[in-house]
């Protein structure tokens, strides 16, 4: 289904002129140098060709995506790519002190480019000829022209090459031609039937390497390989591919288009361990440029603050509208909601990728799923919080601030993710994770208050729970979890009142006690309260919230309970963070009442 989908898109692409995909034995390769050669084969000089990138709020020099004839895949053996490689294979530059590998890497470059190009009369092939025949990698270290490039040189930087009039070697027709035969020489003979495409065709032994993995090899990983015995077939010993048999041409296929996927940042995104890409099986890149703002809104890298793009908090705005109306959401961008759309979340597992999910439905389920995720998290706020956040910040919520490693669990992570793209409940441990950050750290922020009303409101909870998953204060419930996390805050607030500047609270002290067993702690902190109000300025105010508060506690209905349930601890939770939010909104009006 994976490989099936990725092919179909392959050539979406390829009969589009505009999309510039590679055709079968090409590929974009990172070029970072180009090595500029007389006539005569002698080096003129290392010229390089890195471009600049924005990465986050800064520019940074990356290298340039050419098209090159496909590389070779590589593991531990010495195998020589055509027209585009590293110094290793280009001068023998030894860069990791391995002086007899890198001298068979040279003579294996020096070989293929003799018997691809000596046959040839153009100028450029006899060029690159005479430059592998003349050059002596036993003075690469000392080649004064080498000297300026040594750090992107053993750093592993490819490099192409150019006669010094600029004439790029590899797309000189006549080279381009030898390549072109050379590959179909060296094409399998073994033909079968192709489980992608169920074509009669060559069987690939080995698939070309997907790179862009984060966390993946370098030098790239496979999602189909076969390297033990213990993996084989009967009948397939040493066969590798052909223990699952896919053709040269869907294993170019498959492989090319992921590639593009992966290199492009606008459509990818980092999730935990996992990399995820999404691609349309229609032309063009409308399709993929509304999900990426909708999977992953803008905000910056810290995630303390968002960034201020009115335009997509509007857009997810309107599109929860529609919802909210019954209308398609996918009608607000002029799209055809009936394209197939897939999603595709790979992680990283030694020289292979494991598929974290896949799924694949049509456009406007899964914008209308996305866009019921971001209704569910809607919480009233603070001006300077964002409306919307993207799930790599809801999953970071997961984590200890004072952890090293700041990735969230793979497993819940994948779960999360699956949740929000298929509607269904979110996983358990996504709360229980929240609630284990809210009694470390003491606080109840709008992220970890928002995610908490997202995973009850998806739950089977009774009527009188659910009344109280509101975007804001609901005064009128009398909810016994709820009407307690508000009374916790107003006794807080009086506190506060009492004590201006105070740094601990009791919310420091009591907070985990009186979420879990609201029976040991609401009597100690009743009495408390009236200290505190008889201490504050304006401690009638807070007396009458509170005997408001327990006005609507039945005494006769057991008003402190022993223990709250995990769910009730969340109403909890979303009660104190409602009533909070409701005492700085009166503060904040004020303030503007005041400065008019």
């Amino acid at each position: 289904m994976i490989l099936q989908s990725l092919l179909r898109y392959y050539e979406i692409l390829a009969d589009d002129p505009e999309s510039g995909i590679a055709r079968p034995g090409w590929a974009y390769v990172k070029v970072s140098l180009i090595a500029s050669l007389s006539p005569e084969g002698e080096l003129l000089g290392l010229i390089p060709c890195k471009i600049q990138q924005q990465r986050g709020k800064k520019l940074a020099e990356v290298p340039q995506l050419m098209l090159m004839p496909e590389p070779a895949k590589k593991a531990s053996g010495v195998r020589a790519n055509f027209l585009c490689e590293n110094a290793e294979y280009v001068f023998g530059l030894d860069t990791k002190g391995r002086p007899e590998r890198t001298r068979r890497c040279f003579e294996a470059f020096r070989e293929k480019h003799l018997r691809l190009l000596g046959p040839l009369e153009v100028p450029e092939a006899r060029a690159i000829c005479r430059f592998v025949s003349r050059w002596n990698p036993d003075t690469a270290a000392q080649h004064p022209l080498l000297q300026s490039s040594l750090d992107d040189l053993s750093a592993g930087a490819n490099i192409a090459f150019q006669l010094e009039d600029g004439r790029l070697l590899h797309k000189v027709p006549e080279i381009q031609a030898a390549w072109e035969a050379d590959r179909e020489a060296g094409s399998s003979t073994v033909r079968g039937q192709c489980l992608v495409s169920g074509e009669l065709r060559p069987i690939a032994r080995l698939h070309p390497s997907i790179k862009g993995v984060q966390g993946a090899q370098a030098v790239g990983a496979s999602i189909v390989s076969f390297n033990a015995r213990a993996y084989e077939s009967y009948g397939r010993e040493n066969g590798q591919g052909l223990n699952a048999p896919v053709s040269e041409y869907a294993a170019f296929a498959y492989t090319t288009v992921l590639n593009r996927l992966l290199a492009d940042s606008a459509y990818r995104m980092r999730l935990g361990d996992a990399t995820v890409v999404y691609w349309a099986e229609a032309p063009g890149t409308a399709y993929q440029e509304v999900s990426q703002l909708f999977m992953n809104p803008p905000m910056d890298e810290g995630g303390t603050n968002a960034v201020q793009d009115t335009a997509t908090e509007s857009m997810i705005g309107r599109a929860i509208g529609k919802v909210a109306s019954g209308l398609p959401v996918a009608s607000a961008f002029h799209l055809d909601p009936n394209v197939q759309f897939c999603i595709l979340a790979l992680s990283p597992n030694s020289a292979r990728l494991s598929v974290r999910f896949f799924l694949r439905d049509s456009f406007g389920n899964f914008l209308e799923r996305i866009t019921a995720h971001y209704r569910d998290l809607q919480l009233a706020h603070a001006p300077f919080e964002p409306e919307v956040f993207p799930p790599w910040k809801l999953l970071a919520e997961t984590v200890s601030p004072a952890s090293r490693d700041k990735s969230a669990s793979p497993l819940l992570s994948g779960a999360v993710m699956r949740a929000i793209l298929t509607g269904s409940p979110y996983p358990e441990s996504l709360a229980s994770a929240i609630h284990l950050r809210i009694r470390a750290e003491h606080e109840v922020s709008y992220y970890k208050a928002a995610i908490l009303k997202a995973c009850l409101l998806r739950k089977r909870l009774k009527p009188s729970d659910r009344e109280v998953l509101t975007v804001s204060l609901n005064e009128q419930s009398t909810n016994k979890a709820y009407v307690l996390g508000r009374l916790f805050s107003v006794l807080e607030k009086a506190q506060q009142d009492a004590s201006p500047g105070i740094c601990t609270t009791i919310r420091d002290r009591y907070f985990a006690s009186a979420c879990a067993n609201p029976s040991s702690v609401f009597p100690t902190l009743l009495r408390l309260s009236m200290a505190h109000i008889s201490k504050a300025e304006y401690g009638t105010t807070s007396y009458n919230r509170i005997d408001s508060l327990l006005g609507k506690l039945e005494v006769t209905d057991d008003p402190f309970p022993a223990q709250l349930s995990l769910d009730e601890q969340g109403i909890f939770i979303l009660g104190y963070y409602h009533q909070n939010r409701a005492n700085y909104a009166k503060a904040e009006k004020k303030e503007e009442e005041q400065q008019l």
